[in-house]
């Protein structure tokens, strides 16, 4: 899609789960737009904060939207998080507990698409082109958005790197940085005390995490969301481990989306708004079973939000600062429906579309072994550089 006229007012959100490399994001969104004569709005608690916005009630407008300036966000590429914040609201199916009251027009609905709020509020604003920035969940609001008219650019953010049409999502690389220093700081209580380890790692549907942070920490199995696995084979398998460990420890990486073989997806509290349940304990209960089924005492580690806490590694600050001037340039061309990605190493875009078209998962032939529970990586040639 390509505007009919210049853009003059620039808008950013960040949806979802905080990860390492959005403030760079946002800074050189900032920065590089203002150069190009753009005025910058920044959209606080994703898109929540175009929900609770009542042009009516002034009270509601600073609380949701900022003026943003070049002073304002001149150290934020230092820290991790969001100074946007952030939250996984879906404007399109918004819970009666989680509705504004001066929206509650249907108190009986349990859900409501408040989308032409939004539109108007968009309209309100003077809002040209809009860039989220987030997963698939608050990405494929961003295509209802672009499907309305509204001119919309993407870039994707996942410390899962699971985002449909890119090889590479902001926040990844410093989440397996993350993990792999942690699995080594691990080895010293677990040869200590001569234990098996079960590291859980974030990993809803996409196992990337746990096979990438295992291929680089050298760990004895990795356990993926892709594979139901066997507890009574893994068990076998990690005894192996730990009897050739000079050591005598074992370790194994486990993503919180896996399950057992005949078993179930752990997740608890309801769903949010997007229909995704909490996710976490399948560690702890592999841990138990491991117990168990050998004898062994058990070190059980759930990483979660240490994986996407702190200042982002460079790889990540480099790629959410290309993400974000290969956005404005997108923008000062006018173009828009579009997301910013990477292809085979290369930087590029792709329709926004691209997102809701398929689901991005572990290559499970190429790169797992299914019968050891380990990464199997025989070559790299031609493959790209995270191995997706």
């Amino acid at each position: 899609m390509t505007a009919k006229g210049k853009v003059n007012t620039i808008a950013i959100l960040t949806g979802g789960g905080d990860v390492p490399g959005l403030n760079p994001c946002i800074k050189a969104i900032v920065c590089r737009a203002i150069d190009e004569g753009m005025r910058v709005l920044g959209i606080r608690k994703g898109w929540a904060g175009l929900v609770e916005y009542n042009i009516e009630d002034e009270r509601t407008h600073d609380a949701n939207v900022l003026s943003m300036n070049k002073p304002m966000v001149r150290t934020i590429d230092r820290s991790g998080g969001t100074i946007l914040h952030t939250a996984r609201t879906n404007p399109s199916a918004v819970k009666k507990s989680e509705m504004p009251a001066f929206l509650d027009a249907h108190p009986s609905a349990e859900k409501t698409d408040v989308t032409p709020h939004v539109l108007k509020n968009l309209e309100h604003l003077g809002i040209d082109l809009l860039v989220p920035i987030g997963g698939d969940d608050t990405l494929s609001y961003g295509e209802r958005l672009h499907e309305e008219g509204l001119l919309v650019i993407a870039i994707p953010k996942t410390m899962d790197n699971d985002v449909f049409g890119t090889d590479y999502c902001i926040g990844f690389s410093t989440a397996v940085t993350r993990s792999v220093n942690f699995i080594h700081a691990l080895r010293t209580s677990s040869g200590s005390h001569e234990r098996i380890a079960v590291i859980e790692l974030f990993g809803r549907n996409c196992g990337e995490t746990s096979l990438i942070s295992a291929y680089l920490a050298g760990v004895d199995r990795a356990i993926i969301s892709e594979v139901p696995f066997d507890p009574e084979k893994l068990a076998r398998l990690i005894m192996e481990d730990k009897k050739t460990n000079p050591s005598n420890y074992a370790m194994l990486t486990i993503s919180e989306g896996a399950q057992m073989v005949g078993g179930k997806v752990h997740e608890y509290g309801e769903e949010d708004a997007y229909g995704h349940r909490k996710l976490g304990g399948i560690g702890i209960i592999t841990g138990d079973a491991l117990k168990k089924l050998t004898g062994q005492g058990i070190i059980f580690q759930q990483l979660s939000y240490l994986m996407r806490s702190g200042a982002p590694d460079s790889l990540d600050l480099m790629v959410a600062i290309n993400f974000a001037n290969m956005a404005v340039n997108l923008a000062k061309k006018g173009v828009a429906g579009r997301m910013v990605a990477l292809s085979g190493g290369m930087y590029t875009d792709t329709p926004i579309s691209t997102v809701t078209s398929g689901q991005k998962r572990v290559d499970v032939r190429e790169l797992y072994d299914v019968d050891e529970y380990r990464p199997k990586v025989k070559t790299t040639l031609g493959k790209p550089m995270f191995l997706y």
